[in-house]
């Protein structure tokens, strides 16, 4: 994963995209899998106590955050408490913030969990949001959703403060010359040491696997008998695993926007390149403009904004990595679009005021100067999950592929291969995550063809993966990050037929765009 681009979810309704079908749905599904009694489980060594399986959540009114206004009367909060470290669920424990909103008919199926992506989102702000996108779904289902480990209310890490953030970005992230990689590689170090200072014990207990079974934990302490989940982004990372290590408690997963479960570090940044670029070429060509002049120009831009960062209407200086930070985030929605097309064309005017706003929503900077935890957050737990470590000297080389493969977005992903985890304190997990889930419910993979975060290859990827007759891929031709929710009928009401009445849709059954 890329430490300048994040598997976020985008939980606000994207554009209105008009969409069709192709492929048949199965009318025959599962048949309805209504919650009952929650059945216990093991960590894999030992049984847990019943200190944890039976405790009893004290579900209150939502209260403000320093993160989010308070929620509507409609949503509960709590905290959960899990272990600290899985291997010793009888050991010391942790507090995990847990918000929900009941179901409103009457013939409610269960919980449904949802993970918005990152790592490192918090669940506790964005499902109230959200909440408006899965309203059909909350008829017979609990919303639920949580702040993982070591994001936002659930013992939150932060390893820099806001000062040291906002200094962080005039490092540069692209060096071209000796002095500017020592630079590089000391402001990664900074921040792997302000997190063991800060985070203590828990650094190296909040992988996804660490979270995948917290939420084995609420599955029982909710009542469920399996668990339903909805995971956006990284949170398909997260489901694939929670199946892979409990596929027989799997009731009805969706992961939407998928991360290739096979692609290593590197693969991943490479991935990532080839996403955005897709985007950005389809962006240009939606412009009038070549895809390949219109690339140059965008790389020309940067380079000019490397040498000589640009003025802005606050004073704060637009450097490359702010720039390049700008050009990513409206490439996530296509609505989002005119306003790429009206910050390069200041950019180019020498004013670096919009692509500055636009990095600062990226990043979680308020007007104030004060950052959000996300991106903190997101580098803690994908660093514990990696365990390959590109050096510098590795990295060098690659970045004449990360180029061919994009001149805007690969030497950024190339250089960020060596930085991201450089000098971590605690040891990465896996080279790819094990997501097999043989035995498991059918889960339903949907990937977007214009997703340029989570490219779409990725969804084929986990559907085999998971496994013969559990992965079952829906394809969406549209754009943007994810699919659900973002203006395709045929998406959405074969995703709710999934989750309301247990109906498997036709493998490899694609909604097309119209027009």
């Amino acid at each position: 994963m890329g430490r300048f681009v994040r598997w976020a979810a985008v939980t606000a309704a994207a554009a209105l995209l008009a969409a069709g079908c192709s492929g048949g749905s199965s009318g025959g599904g599962e048949g309805d899998q209504r919650s009952g009694s929650a059945r216990p489980t093991t960590t894999g060594a030992k049984a847990l106590p019943a200190a944890l399986t039976s405790q009893k959540l004290d579900w209150e009114r939502c209260r403000a955050t320093a993160d989010s206004s308070a929620p509507g009367r409609d949503w509960q909060c709590a905290s959960l408490k899990a272990p600290l470290d899985w291997a010793k669920p009888d050991g010391r424990t942790i507090d995990l913030a847990l918000i929900r909103s009941r179901a409103r008919g009457g013939d409610r199926i269960g919980s449904l969990l949802f993970n918005f992506g990152g790592p490192g989102a918090s669940g506790v702000a964005g499902m109230p949001g959200y909440a408006a996108t899965v309203s059909v779904l909350r008829e017979r289902y609990d919303l639920v959703s949580w702040d993982p480990r070591g994001v936002g209310a659930s013992e939150g890490v932060r390893c820099r403060s806001d000062k040291e953030t906002q200094a962080a970005e005039a490092v540069d992230a692209t060096p071209d010359t000796p002095a500017e990689e020592r630079a590089f590689l000391r402001d990664a170090t900074a921040f792997a040491q302000g997190c063991e200072k800060n985070a203590g014990n828990l650094l190296a207990h909040v992988s996804t696997t660490d979270t995948a079974r917290d939420m084995d934990l609420m599955r029982q302490v909710l009542g469920d008998a399996k668990l339903h989940y909805f995971g956006i982004s990284y949170g398909t990372e997260l489901g694939g695993v929670y199946a892979h290590l409990f596929p027989k408690l799997v009731g009805r997963l969706v992961l939407d926007a998928v991360v290739d479960p096979g692609a290593d570090t590197v693969a991943h940044r490479k991935n990532q390149a080839r996403g955005f670029q897709r985007a950005l070429d389809d962006y240009l060509a939606s412009t009038g403009q070549d895809p390949e002049r219109g690339t140059r120009k965008i790389a020309d831009l940067l380079d000019r904004i490397d040498a000589t960062p640009l003025e802005t209407y606050s004073g704060r200086k637009l450097t490359q990595v702010l720039a390049f930070t700008g050009i990513v985030l409206p490439l996530y929605r296509q609505d989002s679009w005119p306003s790429l097309t009206s910050a390069l064309d200041t950019a180019e005017r020498g004013d670096g005021s919009e692509l500055l706003a636009l990095a600062d929503d990226y990043n979680e900077r308020d007007p104030s100067g004060r950052y959000g935890m996300l991106p903190q957050a997101q580098r803690v737990i994908s660093c514990l999950d990696d365990k390959q470590r590109p050096t510098l000297a590795e990295a060098k080389k690659l970045l004449p592929e990360f180029k061919r493969i994009s001149p805007v977005f690969g030497p950024f992903l190339g250089w960020d291969a060596a930085g991201w985890c450089h000098d971590w304190p605690v040891p990465g997990q896996y080279e790819t995550p094990e997501v097999s889930a043989p035995g498991a419910a059918p889960v339903l993979v949907i990937g977007n063809t214009g997703d340029p975060a989570t490219p779409y290859e990725g969804a084929r990827r986990m559907a085999d993966e998971l496994g013969k007759g559990v992965g079952v891929e829906l394809t969406w031709k549209g754009e943007g990050h994810g699919a659900y929710g973002n203006g395709s009928d045929c998406v959405d009401s074969t995703v709710n037929a999934y989750l309301l009445k247990g109906t498997v849709p036709k493998e490899g059954k694609v909604c097309a765009r119209r027009g």
